[in-house]
Order: C-alpha cells, then structure tokens, then sequence
C-alpha cells in the first residue's frame, strides 16, 4: 500500500466491451495507459462507470487486478468492494478484493444501511466492516445508485480518525458540505475527492485532495491540467474558461453515460467499443451530434491553453 495518497485526478473508470459483450481485457490494458499517460495521479476500477453492477463477483477481481498490474505501482489504484448483503458477507469480498493489490477498498455508503436507516446505524455496520477485515484499508463512495447516502461530516472524522478510512468519493453536490468533510479531516491521512465539477475549482481551492469525475472519461488532460493550476495565478483566465466548459457540458456528458464517452474515445481515434451492458438511454444521431460538438469546443480550447 502506498504511504501518501494521491493528489489530482482519480478517473473513474470504464470497462471496454467486446461486442460480444465480453470484457476487452487488451482494451483495459490501453485504457489504463491512456489514463495515466493524461497525468492520472490513481485510477478507480470497479466502479459505476465501470458497469460494476453488470459483472460478476469474478469479473469485478479480475478487471481489479488487471488494472493494478497494469499500473504496476506507477499509481494507487482503488475499487469497490461493497455489494449488498449481510456484513459478513460484504467483509468476505472486501479481503478478496483487496488481496488484488488495491490501495483501499471502497465502501458503496447506500450498501451498508438502507435509506430509512439512521447514520447510526450506517456507523454500526461500518465499524462492524472495519473489525471483520484487520488491516483492510478503506474508502467511501456516496455512489447515487440504488440510491445516494450521503456521509456526515462528524461521521466521516471519525471514520478518518481509525487510521483505515483514507478515501472519500464526495458527490453531495454541495460545496459548503465539501468544505464541512475537509474540516473534519484535517490531519488524518485522508482525502477528499470530488465528483461534481459545477465547483470543481471551488473544491480545490478548499483542500479537496482531487477530482473524480465522469468528464475524466472524455477529456482527462484537461481535468489533470485543472488540478494543477487551480491556484495558478498566471492561468486565471483559462481555469474560468475551464470550469464555464464543465459546468455547460453537463448534459451532454451525463446523457446516455456510459455509451457517449466511449463514443467520444472513438472520436479521440482510441479504440473502445459502444457496447455497454447498462441500460442507459439511446447514443442517437442526434446525441452523437452533441458529442461531435463537445469535441471541438474541448480541442480548441485544450490548443489554446496548450493542454495535452
């Protein structure tokens, strides 16, 4: 495991189908190059953009584990291993995913307690998680699927306090809670990653430790170069261009997602097929239109500020 945790971009990453609908394992293999030759400072696998809820339990260890060799400790990688079920049984897999050379093991928060349950109850299981697996590193993922679970900030401190919970997938799409969970960590080994880029720059500027975001799947050197220069006092201008582009695209990134990233690495000349295992809705000529559009607003502006 690695010592300090990663500071900049984590993208959340996609699974390359076959379009038989197996899994293209030489894909994944470009795919993870191609993220870190952007500048990726870690890499999320097995994660809602990787269809994780569409594979299987074997599946999911071995996209894990194909992914950690690949980076080849060049970067931390981190996955979900939380699926649902008794404790006992979320703890099983947590040991076998994490046994792949993970950084931290990433706890989905709406699959450890059900919606009607109370934070307490949401602490419980986690701690009881925690006793189950000795030595297990962990990390937190508000994933809005089945249903978001947002992490206090209160409980969140005590979870970074353990020395086990380092990670935070953020996706409460409110700054000022951001800003609460930084606080609250303060001095912990721990960091802060956020997924909603409407204030992405105003997420850094506030210590979060990076971004984790879907628009890493279609433009990671422009999510990498925000990263680095958000208190860049020479490069104001372009991090407000920046942050306008992500927060007018959010449409067209989100509609149809995961099929329209895919479509745009097509567009990047990456070879990735459109097949998807999620039902998600039609990538229509209409859609691709949209994409075509998004690809070269993000070319000229990426030449202009000398991204890439």
């Amino acid at each position: 495991m690695q010592d300090t945790l990663p500071q900049g971009f984590i993208p959340v990453m996609l699974t390359p189908f076959k379009e038989n609908g197996e899994i293209d394992f030489d894909g994944l293999t470009q795919l993870t190059e191609l993220y870190l030759q952007a500048g990726a400072a870690g890499l999320f696998a097995n994660c809602l953009s990787s269809e994780m809820y569409e594979l299987t339990e074997d599946e999911r260890l071995a996209i894990t584990r194909h992914v950690v060799e690949v980076a080849n400790g060049r970067v931390p990688v981190v996955a979900t291993g939380t699926f649902g079920g008794p404790i006992a049984e979320q703890a099983e897999f947590a040991k076998k995913i994490y046994a792949t050379g993970i950084q931290a093991v990433i706890v989905i928060t709406s699959l450890l307690a059900d919606a009607n349950d109370s934070d307490e109850v949401f602490m419980e299981r986690m701690n009881e998680l925690l006793h189950l697996t000795p030595g297990v590193i962990y990390g937190l993922y508000e994933c809005p699927v089945p249903y978001k679970r947002l992490v206090t900030a209160k409980d969140l401190g005590e979870l970074a306090a353990t020395g086990r919970v380092v990670y935070h997938k953020d996706t409460s799409l409110d700054i000022d809670n951001v800003k609460g969970k930084i606080a609250a960590t303060q001095g912990q080994r721990f960091g802060v990653y956020d997924a909603y880029m409407e204030h992405a720059v105003a997420s850094l500027q506030a210590g979060s430790a990076g971004l984790s975001c879907i628009q890493g799947n279609f433009f990671p050197e422009v999510i990498v170069w925000l990263c680095a220069n958000y208190n860049n006092p020479d490069q104001q201008a372009g991090i407000a261009r920046v942050q306008q582009l992500l927060i007018e695209t959010m449409p067209v990134i989100h509609y149809a997602y995961p099929t329209v990233a895919k479509y745009y690495l097509q567009k990047r000349g990456f070879p990735i097929s459109l097949y998807t295992r999620r039902k998600v809705e039609e990538c229509t000529a209409e859609v691709k239109t949209e994409v075509d559009a998004l690809y070269e607003r993000v070319e000229a502006l990426s030449k202009e500020l000398g991204i890439g």
